[in-house]
């Protein structure tokens, strides 16, 4: 692992914790019910994308929870500058992570390629 490689696994490290920590602190209880899976950081620690985790919300109520955090999104960077003592933050992008989904549906799909080929043979 290169050392630029292990400065963006110790910003995504530090994000991880910090923007959960942000977001509990705000006073909108809405917001606070979100939870932080991931974080991403670009290659030069410029844009980072938050994956939050995404329950069983409906697509109408995913769009209202990134809505409220683009809201807040300048006082969740702050936050993060001010812990740290950077100069300046990563801009943060919130996005629903899908990965758990799209697995699901992987394994739907071969566990009905196994029943056909079962009814097959």
């Amino acid at each position: 692992m290169t050392p630029a490689q292990i400065k963006i696994k110790r910003t995504e490290s530090m994000l991880k914790e910090l923007i959960p920590e942000a977001i509990s602190a705000l006073a909108d209880a809405r917001i606070r019910e979100v939870d932080v899976v991931d974080v991403k950081c670009s290659r030069g620690r410029s844009d980072a994308k938050v994956y939050l985790d995404p329950h069983d919300y409906t697509a109408q109520e995913q769009a209202a929870f990134i809505k409220l955090l683009e809201k807040v999104r300048p006082i969740i960077e702050e936050h993060c500058m001010k812990d740290q003592g950077w100069f300046r933050s990563p801009r943060l992008t919130f996005v629903f992570d899908d990965t758990l989904e799209r697995s699901r549906n992987i394994e739907a799909l071969f566990a009905k390629i196994a029943k056909e080929k079962k009814d097959e043979s």
